[in-house]
């Protein structure tokens, strides 16, 4: 059978909800065909589960894998970029490659704003908040071109980096750093689960509310006047109770996204940071369960493992600028051997 044979069979049995068949058929027909792009699509989609549902470690590696080979072919897809960064970064939690990934793609997409975007977003999540500030800021440097939404979710993420940057570089929680304070927050909280946002607007808003409604009533015959009045003192008072409740979220579970930046940090490096006790805390247990299912099995491998970080351990990013280098190398060599044409 030919490779076009087999990757029909696969697509009938993809569209059938048959993922095994699909994947089997995908296989075989780039095996008879290295080079065919739509078999290896569907041999992506056959890897991974329906939509809604968490891939395993395996699933998301060979799903991973056969998005190199379609780019190895293909470089200027974008839409296996973004589904690569997503498995790396969000199912496998691979952040350091993930940040690599991206920066790959601004190589062959020079102009898009999506990997910018994306590399800030890792980059936040390291704490790493002022490059992910000098990222995002890039996009409105070089004036690229943003849609409504996208601009959104930058100007957003800016408010948010910025806001982070301010802090001293002591206060920045890095999992690297055995002897921050960090650590010892961790362990005061350790003990029991986050607090939801929810729940701080129910404790510190409600009550307000309640009192507010019953002064009002006793004021229910004053007419239109007071009705509006309180009408706006009630409006006033949760969308106010919101802001607070988003503010004390982030400092009261700060030690939570500390342990849950050192759990990232052992999934994307694969060396084990977090002391032996925190990993059977209520907090830890916490976070695990609300992981993707490929994370967890990757971190229980880490951890398993149990390889400490080495003393000379350092952080090492991506040349953010290499893309630029490259640019302008294809250009210099494409002038040259315009040069020689014209000089035959």
């Amino acid at each position: 059978m030919s490779a076009e044979t087999h990757y029909l069979d696969a697509l009938e049995a993809l569209d059938d909800g048959r993922r095994e068949d699909a994947r089997i058929e995908a296989k075989k027909a780039t095996d008879a065909d290295p080079e065919h792009l739509e078999a290896w699509g569907v041999y992506v989609d056959a890897c991974l589960p329906p939509m809604g549902q968490p891939p395993s470690m395996i699933e998301a590696a060979q799903a991973l894998a056969a998005i190199r080979r379609i780019l190895a072919l293909d470089p200027v897809r974008m839409d296996m970029w973004v589904r690569g960064g997503r498995i790396l970064a969000d199912e496998l939690g691979m952040l350091h490659d993930a940040l690599h990934w991206w920066q790959d793609c601004r190589q062959y997409a020079p102009d898009e704003v999506t990997p910018i975007v994306e590399m800030a977003s890792i980059l936040a999540d390291m704490g790493e908040y002022s490059k992910a500030q000098e990222r995002l800021q890039s996009i409105l440097d070089e004036n690229m071109d943003v849609g409504m939404t996208q601009f959104r979710k930058i100007n957003s993420l800016l408010q948010l980096v910025r806001a982070a940057a301010t802090q001293q570089e002591k206060e920045i929680f890095r999992p690297y750093e055995k002897h921050h304070d960090g650590w010892q927050a961790i362990a005061q909280k350790m003990g029991k689960p986050p607090m939801s946002e929810n729940f701080i607007f129910l404790i510190t808003t409600v009550p307000v509310l309640l009192l507010v409604i019953y002064f009002s009533s006793q004021f229910a015959s004053g007419g239109w006047g007071p009705f509006c009045l309180n009408t706006v003192a009630i409006m006033f008072i949760v969308l106010l109770g919101i802001r607070n409740a988003k503010r004390w979220f982030q400092i009261i579970n700060r030690p939570a996204f500390n342990l849950l930046r050192a759990m990232n940090f052992e999934a994307a490096t694969g060396y084990t940071v977090i002391p032996e006790d925190m990993r059977t805390s209520v907090l830890y247990v916490y976070i695990m369960q609300r992981k993707p299912l490929a994370w967890q099995e990757r971190t229980l491998k880490v951890i398993d493992k149990g390889t400490k970080l080495p003393k000379n351990w350092r952080l090492r990013l991506p040349d953010f600028e290499a893309h630029i280098v490259e640019e302008t190398q294809e250009q210099f060599w494409s002038e040259e051997s315009l040069e020689a044409y014209e000089e035959e």
